[in-house]
């Protein structure tokens, strides 16, 4: 290899590493800097096998620390909220409501990283090569025991745009976010969850 053609791969190799640590600094950035935010999103759970697949879609909202929400539209109403105390499923058809504790209900979870305070005390982060356009961080939980074993998190420069989730069991999950808009005014009764009259009510 001539003295060019070296350079020129240092520099490559050089620019390659840059994005990569790119991608783990705009992970930081968005958890420090995002306080609120909102999107329309898709998600796309596949089987550990790869043989089944369910699609879903909604919207989703958060403001820091531990309050978010996600409306589920089809293909049939679920509503999951945060209030930064308690975090409540309802489901629509069932008319049934069940809340468990943040602390329980989070820990080193996608949603905690998504809407909680902070990432080094859970998470260790890597960056990945670039793909599909995007910049990716790989998120892995440092406790052994939970319910996920990683998530990739990828940015369209500086926007959040998909969010790729393997669980304990080898399922995949893929959040894929549109409209995303950073630093919303999202009015703070979006995180409130008061059961429907007659709903059935399990507290963990």
């Amino acid at each position: 290899m001539n003295n060019f053609a070296a350079a020129l791969l240092a520099l490559m190799l050089s620019f390659a590493a840059t994005a990569r640590a790119d991608a783990v600094d705009t992970l930081r950035e968005f958890v420090r800097d995002v306080k609120t935010g909102q999107a329309a999103f898709s998600q796309t759970v596949t089987s550990a096998d790869g043989a089944r697949k369910k699609t879903s879609s909604g919207d989703f909202e958060f403001s820091r620390p531990n309050r978010f929400r996600f409306s589920y539209t089809k293909p049939f109403e679920q509503l999951i909220v945060a209030d930064g105390e308690k975090v409540w499923i309802y489901d629509t058809d069932l008319n049934q409501a069940s809340s468990r504790k943040v602390a329980q209900a989070l820990g080193s979870t996608p949603a905690a990283l998504l809407a909680g305070a902070s990432l080094e005390p859970d998470f260790m982060l890597k960056a990945e090569p670039s793909r599909d356009g995007l910049e990716w961080a790989l998120a892995t939980p440092r406790a052994k025991d939970g319910a996920f074993q990683s998530m990739r998190v990828g940015f369209k420069g500086k926007q959040l745009a998909v969010v790729e989730i393997v669980d304990s069991f080898g399922q995949r999950s893929r959040l894929d976010f549109q409209r995303f808009t950073a630093n919303a005014a999202v009015a703070p009764e979006r995180f409130r969850f008061v059961p429907p009259p007659g709903a059935d009510v399990i507290e963990q």
